[in-house]
């Protein structure tokens, strides 16, 4: 098949660039013939809350990637719009996750639609903001109007689609692995990389940092009195897209400074693999999510989790097998990770991932995108 995906990809960085690319090279084994269009710009400076947007990693010799879309230009809308027409690829791949890009993606569906041929299907991270603003209902309606099909990425987001339209056709997908980091490295290893003393284990917060990520509640978590002379470290790995004081003050509070390791800037794809392997345990405790990345990545380096009982988490971490599902009360987080050191559950936990992630294959969502594509 000829397909065309539209999404981030480089030169920019982070989550959604991570998996436009490696789902281009999942099509690519899969025989077809991808070529990716992404954003000449993506957010402009003044909206974008991290240091910067662009990847300091080569251009992917193996991809077609063409820097061409601009988000804020309804001339370049059209440009592409009528681009991407005239090529008629059997598929155009949108992936959406904010309803700043709605104006922008779903004119260009728009007008590709047009050519009788290409089915636009959407892979959907988010429909309902995390931080909710006025005219996302109005953008999201937009959007989904101007599109054929969509792989949800969570059932909570799957169930949120029927807000909007109930007769498109849409099928539940899951995240697939982020095994794009590399292999993974012993304990010790990584522990050297990072400069890090043997000496204690270590509790992962990784990601970038936004109130709905929740690493307020794992501070306040981590201060409880039962953590009083442990050899526990947290490490938090990811750059703020806020105002740092609000952790800082939390940090000074409670006397956490020797406690917590603030790795608080963007993390290399490279740096990525001792970041994960150094730790025991993946904590997300957030306030509301409908899936994540950070858990694929846990899976691929076979790490046990703790997340909170928010939108599409627990789908992905069964209770006890994997990890722990707790409520966001900072007491519940607490007992949970006690719970985990102080019963040893490390290697049970890592048998129950290496079974669980079995599900999350690069050729499901291939499978998923073309069953779709077919019924449309």
């Amino acid at each position: 098949m000829r397909i065309t995906i539209l999404s981030t990809a480089f030169p920019f960085r982070g989550g959604i660039a991570v998996f436009t690319e490696r789902l281009a090279r999942a099509f690519h084994t899969a025989g077809d013939k991808v070529n990716i269009s992404t954003f000449s710009l993506q957010y402009p400076s003044f909206l974008f809350p991290g240091k910067s947007q662009y990847s300091s990693s080569k251009k992917p010799k193996d991809l077609d990637i063409l820097a061409e879309v601009n988000s804020i230009n309804p001339f370049n809308w059209v440009k592409i719009g009528l681009k991407i027409k005239k090529q008629k690829p059997d598929i155009l791949i949108l992936k959406y996750w904010i309803p700043f890009m709605a104006p922008c993606l779903g004119s260009i569906s728009r007008i590709v639609r047009r050519n009788k041929h290409t089915k636009v299907i959407v892979v959907i991270d988010n429909l309902i903001p995390h931080e909710r603003r006025f005219g996302d209902r109005f953008l999201n309606n937009y959007f989904v109007n101007s599109v054929d099909a969509f792989v949800a990425m969570s059932e909570s987001v799957y169930n949120d689609l029927d807000k909007f339209d109930e007769g498109k056709k849409k099928v539940l997908g899951v995240h697939p692995l982020y095994d794009n980091f590399g292999e993974a490295k012993s304990k010790e290893k990584a522990i050297e990389s990072l400069e890090l003393s043997k000496d204690y284990k270590y509790i992962l917060f990784f990601g970038i940092i936004r109130k709905y990520k929740g690493l307020d509640l794992l501070l306040e978590a981590i201060a409880d009195n039962r953590f009083l002379d442990s050899n526990l470290k947290l490490i938090v790995a990811g750059e703020f897209y806020e105002d740092d004081k609000y952790y800082h003050d939390i940090i000074e509070k409670n006397k956490l400074k020797d406690v917590v390791i603030l790795a608080t800037k963007f993390i290399p794809d490279n740096q990525v693999v001792d970041y994960f392997c150094a730790a025991d345990i993946i904590v997300q405790p957030y306030k509301n999510a409908t899936q994540s990345g950070v858990t694929q990545i846990a899976y691929h380096f076979e790490k046990p989790m703790l997340v909170t009982n928010v939108g599409g988490l627990a789908e992905i971490v069964p209770h006890n097998k994997v990890g722990y599902v707790t409520s966001q009360n900072p007491q519940d987080i607490a007992d949970a990770i006690l719970d985990f050191f102080q019963q040893n559950k490390e290697a049970q936990f890592i048998k129950g991932v290496k079974q669980e992630k079995k599900k999350y294959s690069w050729d499901i969502m291939v499978s998923n995108i073309k069953k779709i594509h077919r019924e449309i």
